[in-house]
């Protein structure tokens, strides 16, 4: 898998990950050089993990004042504002009551019920996807 700096702006650069063996390469092009790490793919999923968690947490802080919604107008994606990040993981609706499932930073679900016209504070929102 091979991937730039499209979206972000950075100096174009290069990601390459690949098997290697039992384990994960990544080599990663900086504008210093080029930075290698072998690991396992236990590994690999907690950094690409970590590097989400860090990104989420980047994008929050960037991200516009707070915004209000329904409970009936949340979508996947969506972030909760308040001390810990919340992400809307699934929405559904039932009548006047919305199913909302919350997942956690450290990945934890749980659901919760609201009122359709419930008041939610997010500090992000999500995609939309067609």
């Amino acid at each position: 898998m091979k991937s730039a700096n499209e979206d972000s702006g950075a100096p174009a650069g290069h990601l390459e990950v690949t098997p290697v063996g039992a384990g994960v390469e990544i080599r990663l092009g900086t504008p210093s050089g080029e930075l290698s790490l072998i690991c396992t793919p236990d590994r690999a999923r907690e950094l690409a993990t970590a590097l989400g968690l860090a990104a989420d947490e980047v994008e929050s802080v960037r991200s516009a004042d707070p915004v209000t919604v329904r409970a009936d107008e949340l979508r996947r994606g969506d972030v909760r504002d308040g001390s810990r990040a919340m992400t809307v993981d699934g929405v559904r609706a039932d009548g006047d009551t919305v199913h909302v499932t919350w997942k956690s930073g450290a990945g934890r679900s749980w659901n919760q019920l609201y009122d359709a016209d419930a008041a939610i504070t997010l500090r992000r929102r999500g995609r939309r996807t067609q």
